[in-house]
């Protein structure tokens, strides 16, 4: 398992993916103070990673709360392993992107709202569907439109992952076509940020 590096005093990254990782970070400066673990994960269920708080400061108030995004240490598709390498570097930053998406989503919950939200998501697909959403829209409105959708098109035209998964994402994510929506609408509204700062 890859050794880890410890990234602006409070980031806990795997060295194969340090550069991924900083990328997506880079566009997230909202996180800078909060801790967050990234580690692999051998028993992830129905996805390659998962974004959570760390229960045990859950209830230490919304600042101080630290975080880990998981990700799956073997990627079984149709019966065959492959690894982190095997993932072009632009897919895993849209990936890591997603799931610091699912991150900014918790930091405006309280302590008690979180684990209204994790029982929501277990019992409830309306619900997942909302979360994931609203993860691809926060990378989204952050700049990561081109990550988020070369991250689509990998799951949905040019992999070998099964059918099940990818209805899964086409029906719980948003579509190719909706983050173009949003990445035109993201890029209307900076030249016109710009237009009105100048």
């Amino acid at each position: 398992m890859s050794k880890k590096v410890v990234f602006e005093d409070n980031k806990t990254i795997p060295a194969d993916i340090l550069e991924e990782a900083k990328i997506a970070l880079s566009y997230y400066p909202q996180l800078k103070d909060v801790e967050i673990e990234f580690r692999y994960k051998d028993d992830i269920k129905k996805s390659f990673m998962q974004a959570q708080p760390k229960f045990s400061n859950l209830f230490k108030g919304k600042k101080d709360r630290s975080y880990y995004i998981f990700i799956s240490s073997r990627f079984v598709i149709e019966e065959e392993e492959f690894s982190m390498a095997d993932i072009p570097s632009e897919v895993l930053i849209g990936w890591l992107g997603h799931e610091l998406g699912h991150i900014m989503d918790y930091r405006d919950k309280t302590a008690m709202g979180l684990v209204i939200f994790g029982m929501r998501y277990i019992t409830s697909s309306k619900y997942i569907k909302e979360a994931e959403r609203a993860a691809d829209t926060f990378a989204v409105n952050h700049g990561m439109g081109d990550y988020i959708l070369a991250t689509k098109d990998f799951i949905l035209n040019h992999s070998h992952l099964s059918d099940t998964y990818k209805e899964r994402i086409a029906r719980l994510y948003l579509s190719p076509e909706e983050i173009i929506v949003l990445v035109n609408k993201f890029e209307e509204d900076l030249e016109t940020a710009e237009k009105e700062g100048g």
